[in-house]
């Protein structure tokens, strides 16, 4: 998020690649779990965006795996049976250790375009594999044109790759880090969810407006703090009959046109919730 503020905390400059010049802003890292088209944050935290500083987010990204992990074995919970996702920011051989030494077993994460695989004898970069192989029809369990194939990389070793076609023009693949073998339907099942992870992002900065957070010091997670609970509130109105078809941009408009926040929680929600 590009910021203006200098006395904001967590705020770095780096240069982007959107705006072809070095920006202050924020970057924010977030473990997110997937329910029935839900998408539950379950750890925030802003960490420094500069350059070729990528060792340090993937510390970060191992802590809060362990703290979660923790305090979901404390409730009898396995976190590890429980697939991960990640974007190709996160794609690194050390970081594939970390995640299996960690006790996860399930984890696929988008590909770059420059890796390079030998697949049949060839050996060529992932952009020229994605005009070279052709995808499949949509069949059982994969509703996109798609490929599953066995490639070797020079850092990843023999590994799976899941090529499919997000749109009628341009084609992605995906890494299965797994320590166990998956069928395409089941990578693909799996990276659905990531589309929800996305739109979740999204909700947060178009309309509950994360960008405008202006608080100093610790303040900075209490206005995340905020903007969190007002998308779960949002995402529990959409269970009730009123809002059911609604969409949470509307629903939102709504709320700000035709009622007032205590009513409505006194209407939809026990009375033990404004207690709390």
């Amino acid at each position: 998020m590009d910021r203006f503020g200098k006395l904001l905390r967590c705020t770095w400059s780096w240069y982007s690649g959107r705006c072809h010049d070095v920006v202050r802003g924020q970057d924010l890292l977030g473990i997110v779990l997937t329910i029935n088209h839900i998408v539950l944050p379950l750890r925030l935290l802003f960490c420094p965006k500069q350059g070729r500083y990528n060792t340090n987010k993937a510390d970060l990204l191992i802590f809060m795996l362990s703290r979660l992990k923790a305090a979901c074995a404390r409730e009898g919970i396995d976190l590890t049976k429980i697939p991960l996702t990640m974007d190709s920011w996160f794609v690194s051989q050390p970081l594939r250790e970390r995640l299996l030494r960690l006790g996860f077993t399930k984890i696929i994460i988008a590909g770059k375009s420059n890796y390079t695989f030998t697949m049949n004898g060839k050996k060529q970069d992932a952009a020229h594999w994605k005009k070279d192989l052709v995808l499949h029809n949509p069949t059982w369990g994969i509703d996109v044109p798609s490929c599953r194939v066995q490639g070797h990389s020079p850092t990843f070793g023999s590994i799976v790759l899941f090529f499919f076609q997000k749109s009628t023009t341009r084609s992605y693949y995906l890494m299965n880090f797994s320590q166990v073998v998956m069928r395409g339907a089941e990578i693909w099942h799996i990276w659905k969810q990531h589309h929800l992870i996305e739109c979740f992002w999204k909700i947060l900065k178009s309309i509950f407006h994360i960008r405008s957070m202006q608080l100093q010091g610790n303040g900075l997670y209490t206005a995340l703090l905020i903007k969190v609970f007002a998308y779960l509130l949002a995402i529990r109105l959409q269970a009730h009959r009123p809002f059911s078809k609604l969409s949470i941009t509307k629903i939102m408009r709504k709320l700000r046109r035709d009622h007032n926040l205590k009513d409505l929680l006194t209407t939809h929600f026990h009375g033990a919730f404004l207690t709390t």
